[in-house]
């Protein structure tokens, strides 16, 4: 998909670049495969605020994307390419032979009327799943499963692929964008190619308005609170953020603060991506 400039005919406008939408053929969303999305505003299942700074934002539907692609020996042929307001990546119709329709991430390079598979018997193009042991070395995967049966979990942001770089003992060790390398189970499935919409990441969307709709509500500098409210806050003037650095509204370092802590997985981790 490509990018489109705008005329400066208002200021939100001077600036900003969209996608062109050239790959997109349907416009109207498969309706056996919606759901209605309630809005949860960044709050948790017991209610509290857990992501600040979301909320309001245009009304969406969810669309059913079929992540674990367990379709198995089942060939299916490509209808569309439509658009999905809840992910970055552009999304592709599947009209299985047995009359079954799905919606799955549409990698670089799928088109409309390609027939795709999964399984062990599947061949290395893109949109088709296989086993990680299946797949060669240095191919680009995508919605990569971490446990076997779960379904992707990783790499499925528009523009983003891993690299299979290696295999051991059962594992394949693969490449993450983030370019850390990870031991993944090499019954896992992945899906073979990059996610399309690669031109995402260059949208710049021009006004704070289109922010809002998108979901995103405004944040406050710290330096511009009270001591009472945010560690940086308070000082006549502009005072600096000082020692040992910046902070979270609750005293927590804002910066090289290690959160993780999931031990079990730490012996598949060979290197981090930092």
């Amino acid at each position: 998909m490509g990018l489109k400039a705008y005329n400066p005919t208002s200021p939100g406008r001077r600036g900003m670049v969209g996608a062109d939408f050239s790959e997109i053929t349907k416009t109207r969303p498969e309706k056996s495969l919606l759901l209605p999305l309630k809005k949860k505003a960044g709050r948790s299942n017991q209610g509290r605020i857990t992501v600040r700074h979301r909320g309001g934002g245009a009304k969406r539907r969810l669309r059913i994307i079929d992540f674990r692609r367990n379709k198995t020996g089942v060939p299916g042929k490509v209808a569309s390419i439509e658009y999905d307001p809840n992910r970055s990546a552009n999304i592709a119709l599947i009209n299985y032979v047995d009359g079954e329709k799905r919606y799955i991430l549409a990698p670089v390079g799928l088109r409309v009327g390609a027939i795709i598979s999964s399984g062990e018997g599947a061949e290395i193009k893109p949109g088709n799943a296989l086993p990680l042991k299946l797949i060669p070395l240095g191919t680009a995967v995508h919605n990569i499963e971490l446990s076997r049966g779960r379904g992707g979990q990783i790499v499925r942001s528009a523009g983003t692929s891993a690299q299979v770089m290696a295999k051991e003992a059962g594992y394949t060790l693969v490449r993450l964008p983030s370019g850390e390398l990870r031991r993944i189970d090499g019954e896992c499935l992945a899906t073979v190619g990059q996610v399309g919409n690669v031109d995402h990441v260059n949208i710049s969307l021009g006004k704070a308005g289109r922010r809002r709709l998108m979901g995103w509500r405004p944040a406050v500098r710290g330096s511009a609170m009270t001591p009472r409210d945010h560690p940086h806050g308070g000082g006549e003037g502009r005072s600096p953020i000082g020692h040992p650095g910046p902070k979270t509204p609750w005293g927590k370092p804002a910066l090289g603060y290690r959160t993780r802590r999931n031990k079990r997985s730490d012996r598949l981790i060979l290197r981090r991506r930092k």
